[in-house]
């Protein structure tokens, strides 16, 4: 949600003029109002469906695509789509699906007429759901009107890392840098106090836990499927 309303209404634009002391405003910092809107969700896990009770606290029109619906998401007022259909009606297009095989470069060059002319694009779960070459074919001829990222498909060799003092040697992440249409945030989507916390204590628990002897399915948290 932040990095939707940082790309519709310019936030990181307009707070630069006016630490310039330019006050003044113009077309290029005009936003559209959320309310009436479609908003289109592509996955609706548990963090999906949280997702999906905010945008309809903003009165938007909530269609989704998800290979298992949630009866969740439908009483809260969301309506279960085609793939092809949510691309065709949503004006602002959440990605929050997992990385899989399927679901690699979900945006691609051959998805882009299908989309809505103008439509906000968000991806906050994984960079590999966007073919970054279609992404800026998509900006630079207004089919994509905006993008707001937390992740890039090869963001390995340079997120989490300060690169001010080197030069990129990725193309596309470049290209992207210099697209005005673009908010680009370093995976930190995650990276809240109560956040860190709980990575913290859960890690010592599993430690803990371990050190007691309660290995493989004995141990709370572990991640062997379990026999039907």
């Amino acid at each position: 949600i932040a990095l939707l309303m940082a790309v519709n209404r310019k936030t990181s634009k307009a707070s630069n003029r006016v630490k310039m002391a330019n006050f003044t405003l113009d077309a290029g910092l005009m936003g559209m109002d959320i309310h009436g809107k479609t908003v289109g969700v592509m996955g609706t896990g548990k963090i999906g469906q949280i997702l999906c009770n905010i945008i309809l606290g903003f009165g938007a029109k909530l269609i989704c695509y998800d290979v298992f619906q949630s009866e969740a998401v439908k009483k809260a007022g969301g309506t279960y789509m085609s793939q092809g259909e949510v691309f065709a009606q949503s004006d602002i297009l959440f990605l929050m699906m997992p990385l899989l095989p399927a679901t690699k470069h979900t945006i691609n060059e051959s998805m882009l007429p299908k989309l809505k002319k103008g439509v906000i694009l968000i991806n906050t779960s994984r960079g590999g759901l966007i073919d970054t070459k279609a992404l800026l074919k998509g900006l630079r001829s207004g089919i994509i009107s905006g993008v707001g990222m937390d992740v890039y498909e090869n963001e390995q060799a340079y997120f989490f890392q300060d690169w001010s003092a080197k030069n990129i040697q990725d193309p596309d992440l470049l290209a992207l840098l210099g697209e005005p249409g673009v908010v680009l945030t370093a995976h930190q989507a995650f990276f809240t106090k109560e956040a860190v916390n709980k990575i913290t204590s859960t890690t010592i628990e599993n430690l803990e836990a371990f050190k007691m002897g309660k290995h493989r399915l004995e141990h709370p948290n572990n991640c062997i499927p379990k026999d039907d």
